[in-house]
């Protein structure tokens, strides 16, 4: 067995962090940054994220029609962004569209935005039709443990305007129950406390083995979980309160 001992301080790291307006990033949660393609060094993402997208697009043929516009930014690029975006477009605009600083997902490492490869490219919002690859992209992301972080109808949970271009890596099988269910990951992580662990769990089937889901709240103390040792679970913070659990069994 293999015993975790888990601190406050954990709740900050992992794919299922929720960063948003009401909740900023620790900036430890960006850990093992690898470029996405070797033609984009500069295009940082986790490496899950990383190495989950490159099989996508393998599936798909993908680089031969998608561009990366944008992956991992520190908080100093943010920042830049966001002022530039500011005397560019206005506050309304900015406000819909960019990220405040110190609340943003492309602080994580986790999230990436993509655009239709053309000469020119808006690189705040970029064109990603829902139509040829990049509608392939989409609805192959799931299955590669990636959502479309911010849908349309569900700008007053999210905080930001419908971006077809922004995908966020959480990991499977959460990508896949989130698709189905049409949730946010605001939605997601406030409904998966509705399972604590030791006595409620959420059970999904991921490719004919059953995946366990549950909540851990986070407390002063260490928590301490005693777990396989195989790579049978996974355990993410939300960012917020307490922890995920995912177990295959």
């Amino acid at each position: 067995m293999k015993i975790l001992s888990l601190s406050c301080h954990d709740i900050y790291k992992g794919p299922l962090i929720l960063v948003n307006q009401a909740h900023g990033l620790d900036e430890s949660a960006a850990e093992d940054l690898i470029p996405v393609t070797e033609s984009r060094p500069d295009a940082l993402l986790q490496r899950p994220a990383a190495q989950a997208l490159a099989r996508l697009m393998d599936e798909i043929d993908g680089w031969q029609h998608i561009a990366f516009v944008s992956a991992w930014r520190s908080r100093r690029e943010q920042q830049e962004i966001w002022d530039d975006s500011l005397r560019e477009n206005g506050p309304e605009f900015t406000r819909a569209y960019v990220a405040v600083p110190g609340h943003s997902e492309h602080q994580t490492g986790l999230a990436m935005d993509l655009g239709a490869k053309k000469e020119q490219i808006d690189f705040i919002c970029p064109d990603f039709p829902y139509t040829g690859p990049c509608q392939d992209f989409r609805e192959s992301a799931a299955k590669y443990g990636f959502i479309l972080r911010y849908p349309e109808g569900k700008e007053s949970i999210t905080g930001i305007s419908h971006e077809p271009w922004h995908f966020r890596y959480v990991g499977a099988p959460h990508a896949a129950i989130m698709q189905e269910q049409n949730m946010t990951l605001e939605e997601y992580t406030d409904c998966l406390k509705r399972f604590p662990y030791g006595s409620g769990l959420r059970r999904v089937a991921d490719n004919g083995r059953e995946v366990c889901i549950s909540y851990l709240k986070a407390a002063a103390d260490p928590i301490c979980l005693k777990l396989p040792e195989e790579d049978s679970w996974s355990l993410s913070g939300n960012n917020a309160d307490g922890f995920i659990l995912t177990e295959w069994r």
